[in-house]
């Protein structure tokens, strides 16, 4: 590996691989006072303060279209971030936001961005209280670039790593997956649909905190890079459990699975900006499904397997015709520049 490709910021194992053998090999120190850090590879940190532990977590956006169907870049980089901290089990505080413009960029598009930044941080309970901004020249940058830092607070003791996913839990994701990376490419190429597909992205703290009143929630992720394929490889091989999912329980839009056997990209494999996988104890599934259909953003959500220990690492689908299919890590994200 002598130089970056694509793929190495597209979540999937091409990306794990520069992690683990570039940047982590070059830092040395990976965690504050004992909290989770660095080598966990989870949605965020944290910093232990007494009976409270601060959650942070950054990201960077570089979307292409910065305004698509459903959202823009600055919905993407505040839900993005907030969705980090939620699903790691802590309320969102405040977010910080680094914009970096090309020049001659319209003032027009920047405050489109900065109002859907705001009425966004609005909804998630949290606002912007700090940031930067740079000017590059034209040509040196594609028109913006975004980068958002979230701080969030949970009981010291009860942050939810996506490495906690326990045998005979219940999976439920919380709504239709493929929206947002499909309906970004179907944008970029002129493809229509009648229905109006649209992206999800949104903050989702509201569902999240009405699962955690349920309880026994043992892990979660949102399933952006790398979509719900990444995701449940990352509980499975981390938690070292199997994970056997229906395809016939995943809610997947027409116009999603249309797209998709069209272009030849797996939905699975696709970017999902307002949704979040949570892993349950079995007894209480049914109760917070229930909760999470009666959410804004809730209404499509999925119980869609199960967990096991018989085939540690791996994750198995059961599909329509009466097989099964191993889900893979994909190597990258098959549609780029989505979030």
């Amino acid at each position: 590996m002598s130089r970056i490709e694509l793929a190495m910021g597209a979540g999937g194992t091409a990306m794990n691989r520069l992690i683990k053998e570039t940047i982590l090999s070059s830092l040395k120190r990976h965690n504050v006072q004992g909290g989770v850090g660095l080598d966990e590879l989870d949605d965020g940190a944290s910093i232990p303060l007494g009976d409270t532990d601060v959650v942070i977590s950054t990201d960077g956006h570089t979307v292409d279209p910065i305004f698509f169907p459903g959202g823009d870049l600055g919905r993407l980089a505040i839900s993005g971030t907030v969705n980090d901290i939620a699903v790691m089990g802590a309320r969102p505080l405040a977010i910080a936001c680094a914009l970096i413009i090309e020049e001659g960029f319209l003032i027009d598009d920047l405050n489109r961005i900065l109002k859907s930044m705001n009425d966004t941080c609005e909804e998630a309970g949290a606002p912007i209280i700090s940031g930067d901004t740079k000017v590059m020249p034209h040509g040196h940058l594609d028109k913006i670039v975004a980068a958002s830092t979230g701080v969030g607070i949970v009981e010291h003791g009860k942050i939810i790593l996506d490495s906690g996913v326990k045998p005979r839990n219940k999976i439920i994701i919380t709504g239709t997956i493929g929206d947002h990376g499909v309906s970004l490419l179907a944008a970029r190429e002129g493809i229509s649909f009648e229905t109006g597909l649209k992206s999800d992205v949104a903050p989702i703290w509201n569902i999240i905190e009405k699962v955690l009143k349920v309880g026994g929630v043992t892990a979660m992720k949102d399933p952006t890079r790398g979509g719900l394929a990444s995701t449940l490889n990352d509980f499975a091989s981390k938690s070292k459990t199997t994970i056997y999912i229906n395809e016939d329980d995943l809610p997947i839009r027409s116009e999603v699975i249309a797209a998709s056997e069209m272009l030849g990209i797996d939905p699975l494999e696709v970017t999902c900006e307002g949704k979040a996988v949570i892993a349950i104890d079995s007894r209480l599934a049914e109760e917070a499904l229930k909760v999470i259909r009666k959410t804004k953003y809730g209404e499509n959500a999925s119980i869609i397997g199960e967990v096991r220990d018989d085939k540690p690492g791996l994750v198995i689908m059961n599909t329509s015709v009466g097989g099964k299919r191993i889900i893979e890590t994909p190597y990258g994200e098959p549609i780029p520049r989505v979030c």
